[in-house]
């Protein structure tokens, strides 16, 4: 399909057409010249297709579908591999139902435990997120099925989502909140990016250059279209000029006028629209040249995935006395109403209308198992009859399993938490339970974290997250030891909200958030600060043991140039097959700019037999050391020691290494009369000039050693000791105002011309 000609024979009214939908979920026809329009979806963990018998607003039953566990969970799998699988079971399904676009996945960071919509995002760390959207995207996109990954940028709250603006830093963007975009959009290549709701720094997103057209396609080399969230668009003209391609949903022609408008006014470029026009149409012609509504979608068979994707996803927090897996032959209480109706996605417009569920209790069919509901979700409460009647069954019970969570008005897309707390009510269903039977479990259905004010009555923690529909199956397999957990916490769980580092700014002020934190997101701030926390980032375990041990790197010394190999050898030290989560941190010494103690650069995933060892190998590169510089506006490494570190989550590093990286770039030298002494001295390249300097004002101040002088030497080493910190903080005006003459402005350029290797 030639696009250019294309669009060359079309109107300016039908091109600005084509930049809005036709209606919530439609791209727009142009039947005259036989431009079909294609269709977009909700996703991303399943299909949110819109019933076509509906009336397209958007507002009537999705079709019936599959859903998968949710990002909050599969994040926590830490295997990109199962998560692409995952993502090819939900390409065949939008092949089938003739979906062009799976509006997915989300990679926004997990900033506050509060963001409610933090079960569609992945982590709290970039990296991570990054790792697990590019596979995600791979594996929908090699069923040539498009993918819009969102919410570009900085949306990490609900609060005011479509008007607040996000407010941070060049070093905190890039380092936090740009990097799992990068790198989706560097390796994965989305067919579209969709813009987010907020302003960042002042301006829309969905109008702002340096966002849709420098960074995004100049800098990261994006192709496909950028689309906005629905209803983000403020001044579409503005948007068109800034990169905003498609406009979702309709605007009902007001818009496309507005376009039309400007162009005829001479206030945009038509050549702009053009180029927004062929970027829509080559995604519409990408996927119908490759259409395959014939793909079969075998939902049963994506029930039997999703339950095992949820198992390998499922964290075990606590396995006090061993008391996990469950024996088959005992009789076993579970109570909670979600063990009989779980909670398994998030509300909003993620949610999916599942073709089947299937809970723990009807998963648990033929083992030994009671049940009591303990509480009512609809009501919020556990009445005391309803706490009596577990506690009867956790008495008569050789353990109990308190199946308890978030209720669907706790989290949703639209709004954000008002707290980290349960309900009430299943705090003290859990703690009655706890005292009626010393052999209790707690299986949590949450998106994010919580407190457990309870952890210290229990003897058994599983996070299932949101595991999609067939959780219950994958839950009972984890609690009875047919799977082992190997799922690890993309997130930290603080002791409480007080301890989040965007505690005190979460929210904002009226329309502007800070990111006052800056970099100093999750594990990264807790682990700065030496803060005790609930559970660590990377954390998890298992029913067998690991031992980590001989780490090597492939060399001591490497230019910011180079790669550096790392390998390790990880061995199942227990009694079972089980999986390990091997994860590799890198750390700056001591560094000029403030740093996190360490950051995660590699993770891989080991599936290991009893007493079998297998070798684990990363390669680190330049982005691995470096951080984001304010003064060049690109990555920069520090010449300095390195640490890398592995073991099985932030807090647990048996391994250790060191290595020294040389940078290769030099960074610009400006120092003015302002300059202090000490920052000038730090700096092996104008220390020397400054000794100099400092040698000829003591000349010209008049002092001469004597040996009365050398003799008063050790007496006086004190006051010596004070004033050279005294005057580690003196500007170099300073000293020209103690050596005083005429020359000393002359002096001083002489000074600032050497120290700036301008002479």
């Amino acid at each position: 399909m030639d696009i250019k000609a294309l669009i060359s024979q079309m109107t300016l009214e039908e091109k600005a057409g084509l930049c809005s939908g036709d209606d919530f979920w439609h791209t727009k026809a142009v039947e005259r010249l036989g431009i079909p329009r294609s269709m977009v979806s909700d996703g991303p963990h399943g299909l949110r297709k819109q019933d076509e018998a509906a009336d397209h607003l958007g507002i009537n039953d999705s079709i019936k579908a599959v859903c998968f566990p949710t990002a909050c969970a599969t994040a926590a799998s830490f295997d990109p591999d199962m998560i692409r699988e995952m993502g090819e079971a939900i390409g065949d399904s939008c092949q089938h139902e003739k979906v062009s676009v799976v509006l997915g996945p989300a990679v926004n960071i997990k900033r506050s435990p509060l963001c409610g919509r933090n079960f569609e995002y992945f982590s709290e760390d970039p990296y991570l997120a990054g790792r697990m959207a590019t596979a995600i995207i791979r594996g929908i996109q090699s069923r040539n099925v498009g993918t819009s990954i969102k919410h570009f940028a900085l949306n990490s709250q609900e609060h005011r989502r479509m008007s607040s603006s996000s407010d941070a830093d060049e070093r905190t963007i890039r380092e936090i909140y740009f990097p799992a975009f990068e790198m989706a959009v560097k390796e994965a290549k989305p067919w579209t990016v969709m813009c987010s709701y907020n302003k960042i720094n002042g301006v829309y997103a969905s109008e702002n250059p340096w966002l849709l057209t420098d960074v995004l396609r100049k800098e990261w080399g994006f192709e496909g279209y950028a689309v906005s969230d629905w209803g983000a668009v403020s001044d579409r003209v503005a948007g068109v000029a800034a990169g905003l391609d498609l406009e979702m949903p309709s605007s009902g022609g007001v818009n496309d006028k507005k376009i039309v408008e400007a162009v005829r006014a001479g206030k945009l470029d038509g050549k702009l629209v053009d180029r927004a026009c062929e970027r829509i149409l080559n995604i519409v012609y990408r996927y119908l040249e490759n259409a395959k509504p014939e793909t079969p979608w075998d939902k049963e068979a994506q029930h039997a995935r999703a339950a095992d994707i949820a198992a390998e996803c499922m964290v075990l927090l606590k396995n006090e006395d061993g008391i996990l897996p469950l024996n088959r032959e005992d009789e076993i209480a579970f109570i909670g109403e979600f063990a009989r109706k779980p909670r398994f996605q998030g509300g909003g417009s993620s949610h999916i209308n599942c073709f089947k569920t299937v809970g723990a209790l009807e998963a648990a069919k033929g083992l030994k198992v009671t049940y009591a509901p303990g509480y009512s979700v609809a009501q919020d409460e556990a009445t005391a009859e309803m706490i009596a009647e577990a506690v009867a069954a956790a008495k008569k019970a050789k353990a109990a399993v308190v199946f308890a969570g978030l209720p669907d008005s706790y989290e949703s897309e639209g709004y954000d938490r008002e707290h980290m707390r349960m309900p009430d009510c299943q705090v003290r269903l859990i703690e009655a339970v706890a005292e009626a039977n010393p052999s209790t479990v707690v299986v949590l259905h949450n998106g994010a974290p919580v407190e457990m004010p309870w952890i210290g009555k229990v003897k058994g923690v599983v996070e299932a997250y949101l595991a999609g529909q067939a959780v219950g199956e994958a839950v009972v397999r984890i609690l009875f030891g047919d799977a082992n957990p190997c799922g690890k916490l993309p997130e930290t769980f603080p002791l409480k909200l007080e301890d989040n580092p965007s505690y005190l700014y979460y929210g904002g002020e009226g329309n502007v958030t800070e990111y006052r934190e800056g970099v100093f997101v999750g594990y990264r701030y807790y682990d700065k600060k030496k803060m005790d926390v609930l559970f660590p980032f990377g954390f998890g375990l298992s029913y067998t043991t690991f031992e980590y041990s001989g780490l090597k790197l492939s060399a001591e010394k490497i230019k910011d140039t180079d790669t550096l190999a790392v390998t390790l050898t990880v061995k199942n030290t227990g009694s079972r097959a089980g999986k390990a989560v091997v994860q590799l941190y890198v750390g700056d010494v001591e560094s000029t700019p403030l740093r996190p103690v360490r950051e995660l650069k590699g993770f891989a995933k080991v599936a290991l037999e009893p007493g079998e060892s297998r070798e684990v190998s990363f390669t680190l590169d330049k982005r691995a050391f470096a951080y984001w510089s304010q003064q060049i506006h690109d990555w920069h490494v520090e010449t300095g020691v390195f640490t890398i570190e592995a073991g099985d989550s932030s807090r647990s590093l048996p391994l250790k290494a060191e290595v020294t990286v040389e940078s290769t770039v030099e960074l610009p030298r400006h120092y003015t009369p302002d300059s202090i002494f000490m920052d000038v001295m730090a700096d092996p390249k104008a220390a020397p000039v400054m000794r100099e300097f400092m040698e000829k004002t003591m000349e010209i101040f008049g002092h001469e050693e004597t040996e009365e002088d050398t003799k008063e030497a050790a007496k006086e080493a004190i006051t010596e000791d004070m004033t050279l910190a005294m005057m580690r903080y003196m500007p170099l005006r300073g000293a020209m105002s103690f050596g005083g003459g005429a020359d000393s402005s002359e002096r001083m350029e002489q000074l600032l011309k050497k120290l700036n290797g301008e002479a």
